[in-house]
């Protein structure tokens, strides 16, 4: 699986690298007053149909947002048929880090970043499902193509054809 995708793994390695680092380094920013996500809110907060929104709301669509990567390249890694252990394997990670955060000074674990995480990597795997649809149609006739081909070709295949049987008297066909 990796030695065919050797630049899709070295991606996915360096998203986890970086998620790693974001999740499990040093706090980030973001609880500051000066943060991009702070300043993100104070401009939704100037337009009065968006000041319901909170930085709670933020947080949470940015732990969503920042899962997704993960599950397309999880899918694109283990294929379309094992789409289910690509959720599993974004929900197991999500676990991993939350669990590790219990450890860590100055980091809060909380199911809400569990339940927005496991949402992001089940909505990258669900992307990447449908945006891969396409190729996969397309494989999959070529294959009742390639398998016609070769029925068609195969002497048993044929209707009406004789098969060649060995003889029991002699050791020829």
């Amino acid at each position: 699986m990796f030695r065919h995708h050797p630049l899709l793994t070295v991606m996915t390695g360096l998203y986890l690298a970086a998620v790693g680092w974001l999740t499990l380094g040093p706090q980030p920013r973001a609880l500051e007053r000066a943060s991009g996500l702070w300043q993100l809110l104070a401009w939704l907060h100037r337009h009065p149909s968006l000041e319901w929104i909170r930085f709670s709301t933020l947080e949470f669509s940015a732990n969503v947002l920042m899962f997704v990567p993960i599950g397309v390249f999880l899918l694109l890694l283990l294929g379309r048929r094992r789409w289910w252990l690509a959720v599993l394997l974004g929900v197991l990670l999500s676990c991993g880090i939350e669990f590790t955060q219990l450890f860590l000074p100055g980091r809060v674990s909380d199911v809400r970043d569990l339940e927005s995480n496991s949402i992001g990597a089940f909505a990258g795997v669900v992307i990447a499902l449908v945006l891969t649809w396409p190729a996969a149609v397309r494989r999959r006739a070529q294959a009742r193509v390639d398998a016609q081909a070769r029925a068609d070709a195969h002497p048993v295949a044929r209707a009406g054809t004789a098969v060649p049987t060995r003889s029991a008297s002699t050791s020829t066909w």
